[in-house]
């Protein structure tokens, strides 16, 4: 993984990271060193979906100034799968 990964790509790391932590038996200090890694990438991905709502909030301002956003909670039916394809 680069040291700037996209999104989808942390988000890859951390579902396989979880795979490997429940399907095999795990030393202490690998787990240990999974969940500090996992700790960063879930960091990482925070930041990058906090930067992606202020751009759409910057790009849904209304010519008056005031945000258009609502909050918005997906559905299931919205909720994006690591098998979808995100073009």
């Amino acid at each position: 993984m680069s040291k700037n990964p996209s999104f989808e790509e942390a988000y890859a790391k951390l579902e396989d990271i979880l795979e490997k932590m429940t399907k095999s038996d795990v030393s202490l200090d690998l787990a240990l060193g999974y969940y500090d890694e996992a700790d960063k990438l879930l960091q990482l991905c925070t930041k990058k979906l906090d930067e992606a709502e202020k751009k759409i909030e910057i790009l849904t301002k209304n010519r008056d100034g005031t945000a258009s956003l609502k909050d918005f909670t997906p559905t299931s039916d919205q909720v994006l799968t690591r098998d979808e394809n995100l073009n």
